[in-house]
C-alpha cells in the first residue's frame, strides 16, 4: 500500500541509471521518505506481532517434484570451453569493449545477469562454474586423488574476502577494466590462482571458502524460492525441488566467522560505493567539477580510499549495532551473534545489485548480442544482426523511465523488508523468550532503516557521466 501511494503521488527530481552515466528527470519526491517509512513500519509490525506466524510462513514449502539435472562435470566442461572462446575473443577480437564479447559477457551477462538468475533459480553456479572440469583433469594427469594440503581453519573466508576486494577495486577503480586484453589477462591470472588453490587444498573446499565468486553466488542462491533436496545417493544428479518463501533458506546457513561477516558486508558496500562514486556530492569531495568529469585517472586515489572506507564504515556500524543489541539483550550469544545475523544483510546486497545494475543490463544485453554476432571483429554476421542498433531511448521515455525507477526503488525497499523479517526471526531464536528478546534487534533494524534512506538517495542523486 505504501509503494502504491508513492507511485501515485510522486514528485519530480533528478535520478540516474545506476552506472550508465545518464542524468534523467524521474519522479522521486516521496520515495525516500515513503520507502524508509515502509521499512520502519514493517519493523514495528514484526516487533509487535508474535514470531510464530512468521516462523510457520518461513517453514512452508510446496513439493514441485523430482528433476534429473545434468552432471556437474558436463556443465563445468561446457563452461570452461565457453570461457576459453571468450578469452580468445578478448585477446584477438575487437578492441572496442562494447563490441568484444568478453567484457560484455563478464561484466553484464555474468556478473549482473547471472547473479539475478542465481537468486531466482538457486545454486546453478555449483554446476556451471568452469573450474571443476579442468581441476579434475589436472588431478587425473597428476594421478592424485587427494589434495596436497588440508585447508587451514584459520584461513576461513579471508582468501575470498581478499579476492572480492581485488575484484571490486578492478571493477570500480582500475583505469580500464573494460579493455578486452586487460580483462583477459585479469581472468587468466584469476584462473591460475583458482586452479592452484583447488589442487593444493581440494576443489570443493576451495570453492566453498576461498573463491570469492563461488562464495558470493552460493549466498545469493539462498534467496531463491526453490529449495533442492538430494533424492538419494544412488541418483546423485536427481533433486526434489520445493517452492519456499524467498529468503527462508537463509536460516540454513551456519554462523559465519569474522572473515565471512566482513565478506558479506563488502558485497553490499562495494555496490553502494559504485553508486556513490558517481554522485556530484562525492566528486565535490575531491574538488572535481562533475560537469567536466575528466575520467577515472583523476579519482583513482579518491575512489580507492572511498571503496575500502565505505566498507570499513559499514563493518564498524554493523559490529556496533550487534554489540548494542547484546547490551540490550545479554542472551544473544557472544561472538556468534554477528556471524548469525549477518545473513540478514544478503537480501539487501542483492537488492542493491539489482537496482544499481538494472539499466546497465538492459543496455549491455544489446551490445552482447552484437558482439556475439561478430566475436572477433571480422565483419561476421552470425546472428543476422547487421541492421540492428543499440538503443537507449527507453531511458528518455517518461513511461519506461518511471517503470524502471519503480523497479529500482521497489527492489531496495523489498530487500530491506526481507532483511528486517529475517533479522527479527534470528534475533528471537537467539535471544530467548524474556522481555529483552525483541528489543535486542532494535539497533540492527535502525541501521537497516537508515541504509534504506541512503540507498534511495543514491538512486535519486544526480551523477556524472
Amino acid at each position: 500500500m505504501v509503494l502504491a501511494w508513492l507511485c501515485a503521488t510522486a514528485w519530480p527530481a533528478f535520478a540516474h541509471t545506476g552506472g550508465g552515466g545518464f542524468v534523467l528527470l524521474l519522479p522521486t519526491g516521496y520515495y525516500l521518505a515513503g520507502g524508509t517509512l515502509a521499512v520502519l513500519v514493517s519493523f514495528i509490525l514484526v516487533f509487535l506481532l508474535p514470531t510464530r506466524p512468521l516462523e510457520r510462513l518461513a517453514a512452508a514449502r510446496l513439493d514441485l517434484g523430482e528433476i534429473r539435472l545434468p552432471s556437474q562435470g558436463l556443465c563445468s566442461a561446457l563452461s570452461f570451453a565457453l570461457l576459453l572462446l571468450l578469452l580468445f575473443a578478448g585477446i584477438f577480437g575487437s578492441a572496442d569493449p562494447r563490441l568484444n564479447p568478453l567484457p560484455v559477457f563478464i561484466w553484464s551477462l555474468w556478473w549482473v545477469g547471472f547473479t539475478f538468475i542465481q537468486a531466482l533459480l538457486g545454486d546453478l553456479w555449483h554446476r556451471l562454474n568452469p573450474w571443476m572440469a579442468p581441476y579434475r583433469l589436472i588431478m587425473h594427469l597428476l594421478r592424485r586423488g587427494e589434495p596436497s594440503l588440508p585447508y587451514p581453519d584459520r584461513l576461513g573466508y579471508w582468501p575470498a574476502l581478499l579476492g572480492f576486494g581485488g575484484f571490486a577495486w578492478f571493477e570500480l577503480v582500475d583505469l580500464a577494466p573494460d579493455d578486452p586484453v586487460r580483462l583477459a589477462i585479469a581472468v587468466l591470472l584469476y584462473a591460475v590462482l583458482t586452479l592452484a588453490g583447488m589442487v593444493l587444498f581440494g576443489g570443493d573446499v576451495w570453492l566453498a571458502r576461498a573463491d570469492p565468486f563461488s562464495v558470493f553466488l552460493r549466498l545469493i542462491a539462498h534467496l531463491s524460492p526453490l529449495d533442492p533436496v538430494a533424492a538419494d545417493n544412488a541418483r546423485p544428479n536427481h533433486r526434489r525441488f520445493y517452492l519456499v518463501l524467498p529468503g527462508s533458506r537463509l536460516f540454513k546457513l551456519p554462523a559465519m566467522p569474522l572473515s565471512g561477516v566482513l565478506f558479506v558486508l563488502l558485497t553490499l558496500s562495494a555496490v553502494s560505493f559504485d553508486g556513490l562514486a558517481k554522485t556530484f556530492w562525492w566528486l565535490d569531495q575531491g574538488g572535481i567539477n562533475p560537469l567536466e568529469f575528466p575520467g577515472r585517472s583523476a579519482v583513482t586515489e579518491l575512489n580507492s580510499i572511498g571503496l575500502f572506507g565505505t566498507w570499513a564504515i559499514l563493518a564498524l556500524a554493523y559490529l556496533l549495532v550487534v554489540g548494542l543489541g547484546r547490551l540490550i539483550n545479554p542472551a544473544l550469544p557472544a561472538g556468534r551473534a554477528g556471524g548469525i545475523l549477518v545473513v540478514s544483510i544478503i537480501p539487501i546486497s542483492l537488492a542493491y545489485h539489482f537496482s544499481h545494475y538494472l539499466t546497465v543490463l538492459l543496455v549491455d544485453m544489446q551490445y552482447a548480442a552484437l558482439a556475439l554476432s561478430d566475436p572477433l571483429g571480422r565483419g561476421w554476421n552470425l546472428l543476422g544482426l547487421e541492421r540492428s542498433y543499440v538503443t537507449t531511448s527507453f531511458l528518455s521515455n517518461y513511461h519506461s523511465v518511471v517503470m524502471i525507477w519503480n523497479l529500482q526503488a521497489g527492489a531496495v525497499v523489498a530487500g530491506h523488508l526481507v532483511a528486517v523479517a529475517v533479522a527479527h526471526i534470528l534475533c528471537m531464536r537467539l535471544g530467548g523468550t524474556g522481555w529483552r528478546a525483541p528489543f535486542g534487534q532494535v539497533p540492527l533494524a535502525a541501521l537497516m532503516v537508515l541504509y534504506t534512506l541512503f540507498g534511495l538517495w543514491l538512486l535519486s542523486a544526480p551523477v556524472a557521466g
